[in-house]
Formats: structure tokens, C-alpha cells, sequence
């Protein structure tokens, strides 16, 4: 059997002021009013705030609302990196050496380098 709680006398809520805002808040579908307080320190921006703003146009009960928040957190990640690599000039040697190896790769793959010759026995 389940026990109710007893209702508290003499408790009331008052709405607090609403918090205002000078950057895009994403909402829900299902959710009508704004929350009284809310977040603003990592509005969206970039592809992964496109793709945000495309998640919130689907219902919160829908697989593909979370799959592209998800998304959009790793698209983040690569934004960060990014924009830390374009600030920072070790962060860019960095770039500049995956980005140079990788090339190097790709030239020596495509010209069908097998890598280095090793003596092979001679069966008799």
C-alpha cells in the first residue's frame, strides 16, 4: 500500500522573475513556457549549433532528438579543436605534423610503396 505524504500548510511558490537573455535558448517541442532560470554559457554556434537547432525541432520521446544532440557534442569537440589550434602555435605545429604525415601516407600508398625491401630466404 502506498503512503501519501500529508500537504504541507501554509507553503506556497511564487514565481521567481524570469531570467532574461541575450543569446538563443534552445526549447522543447512538449515544453510551452521557458524555464525560470536557465543556462547561457555555451550558446549554440557552428555546425554543431545547426545541428542542435535541427534536434529540438523533433519530439524529446524521439531516438533521432537525442542521436543529433549527441552528434552535435562531437561535432563540438572538433570545433574546440579547432578554434584552440587556430589560437595556440604549438596546437598548430601539432596540426601541421598529423596534417604533413597523413599526406605522406596517402602520396606513398598511391604510388603503391610496399614499404622496405627484406632479404627473404631462398628455399631449396
Amino acid at each position: 500500500m502506498e503512503r501519501r505524504l500529508p500537504r504541507l500548510q501554509g507553503v506556497h511558490w511564487d514565481q521567481p522573475v524570469p531570467q532574461q537573455s541575450d543569446v538563443e535558448i534552445l526549447q522543447s517541442t512538449e515544453h510551452f513556457k521557458r524555464p525560470p532560470v536557465f543556462g547561457t554559457s555555451m550558446p549554440p554556434r557552428g555546425i554543431s549549433g545547426w545541428i542542435r537547432r535541427r534536434a529540438f525541432r523533433h519530439s524529446e520521446n524521439d531516438l533521432r532528438h537525442w542521436l543529433m544532440l549527441l552528434f552535435a557534442d562531437r561535432v563540438d569537440v572538433v570545433e574546440s579543436a579547432f578554434s584552440d589550434a587556430r589560437r595556440s602555435p604549438r596546437a598548430k605545429s601539432a596540426v601541421v605534423l598529423v596534417g604533413a604525415t597523413l599526406v605522406a601516407a596517402w602520396l606513398l600508398k598511391r604510388s603503391g610503396y610496399q614499404g622496405p625491401v627484406r632479404a627473404r630466404r631462398m628455399v631449396r
